[in-house]
């Protein structure tokens, strides 16, 4: 034999070797994130046919009241949830203010919960409105992913009359991206191939897990857009945000690896607000913790939980950080206890030598609420 041939032979038979114990490529996952459209203020319009057409918001309408949620009429006047019930009064005196009924949207949400399991084990909730799930192998044995997602936004809304838009991807990340693209009642897929294409166009605020902090601060950096966050290094990244850098480079890319987490225990919930203004006064950070302690007592009452631990985070104009908390014998029940030990917490921080730039309020020890136990919580789109 030729010293060519045998040479030729020998890389011929390393190659076949080496493919054999190459790990096969990851296979592509199937990802769909269902959110519903503008879920409690939808349920009261869909209940009270006087509501239908018009501004409406859930929560309190007191000057101390919050929006806990509001419709797409109310949207195109700038009313959003968290918004202090006075402020959003204002840019629409004609808002008209409804009660929250937990139980009602609480047994939507089971309803929904069981149209997904139709499809698959893999649901992730993240709150009663909204979900992830894996299709990849799903119960049906359905190839396509658009199809799945269409059935189940159909079935939500013949059982509910209430209507859902869906984001369909390879990764969560741009399934999240996909559901708010088309909002409301839309469906939007993004294919591996429009998926880095895709996140260069988006303005980082659009980002799930870039908040309005975050996003004031890449803008600072001169970072708007998912092409600017992907220009930049990982070193860069890491250390303008610490631990969220690397987040941020891969979301860049269009790469996420987070898996749908069926069993995801949550530890805690939290709600933060950078202020455009810094707070010197008592009054002025009481009337600012509101609406964060809304969001948090919101969460609870949809995921039927309790916490024992709040903890209220301070930062200062210096950005200098600080938190106080405090851990009861039993979880806390009534929002007024959650109101009142987080103004206990924010009364030894006053008064102040500097202005506070940051509040955020959250509660831990979570336990679901009446058990005492913890919270269970080709590719082809």
């Amino acid at each position: 034999m030729r010293t060519s041939d045998r040479c030729e032979r020998n890389a011929a038979a390393r190659r076949l070797r080496d493919s054999d114990s190459a790990p096969a490529p990851a296979r592509l996952r199937k990802i769909i994130h269902v959110d519903m459209d503008a879920f409690f203020a939808s349920v009261e319009q869909r209940d009270n046919p006087e509501l239908r057409g018009k501004p409406v918001a859930v929560g309190g309408s007191r000057e101390r009241g919050v929006v806990a949620a509001a419709s797409y009429e109310a949207r195109q006047f700038g009313v959003r949830s968290a918004m202090p019930s006075i402020l959003a009064k204002l840019k629409c005196p004609d808002l008209v203010f409804v009660k929250p009924r937990f139980e009602i949207s609480k047994a939507i949400s089971q309803h929904m919960r069981a149209i997904f399991a139709e499809y698959t084990p893999l649901i992730e909730p993240l709150s009663l409105d909204e979900a992830y799930l894996d299709v990849t192998d799903n119960l049906k044995n359905m190839t396509v992913a658009r199809e799945i997602a269409e059935d189940i936004r159909a079935k939500i809304r013949a059982a509910t009359d209430l209507t859902a838009s869906a984001g369909v991807s390879y990764n969560k990340f741009l399934a999240k991206l996909a559901s708010d693209h088309r909002k409301a009642d839309g469906l939007f897929v993004i294919t591996p191939r429009m998926g880095p294409g895709f996140v260069e166009t988006l303005p980082v605020r659009k980002f799930h897990g870039v908040g309005p902090a975050t996003a004031a601060k890449m803008n600072r950096l001169g970072i708007a857009t998912g092409l600017d966050l992907k220009e930049r290094s990982l070193a860069f990244l890491q250390h303008q945000f610490g631990k969220s850098g690397s987040y941020y480079y891969s979301i860049a890319r269009g790469i996420d690896e987070r898996s749908v987490r069926a069993d995801r225990v949550r530890k805690s919930v939290g709600a933060e607000n950078t202020f455009f203004t810094d707070l010197f006064t008592f009054d002025s950070a009481r009337e600012a913790l509101q609406p964060l302690l809304e969001k948090v007592w919101r969460h609870c009452e949809s995921a039927g939980t309790r916490g024992r631990t709040v903890t209220l985070k301070v930062k200062y104009a210096d950005f200098q950080q600080i938190t106080r908390s405090r851990t009861g014998d039993a979880p806390i029940v009534p929002r007024a206890d959650l109101e009142r030990q987080s103004l206990d917490l924010l009364a030894h921080v006053f008064p102040v030598e500097k202005g506070v730039r940051l509040l955020g309020v959250s509660l831990s020890s979570l336990e679901a609420r009446n058990t005492g136990k913890k919270p269970q919580s080709s590719f082809a789109l």
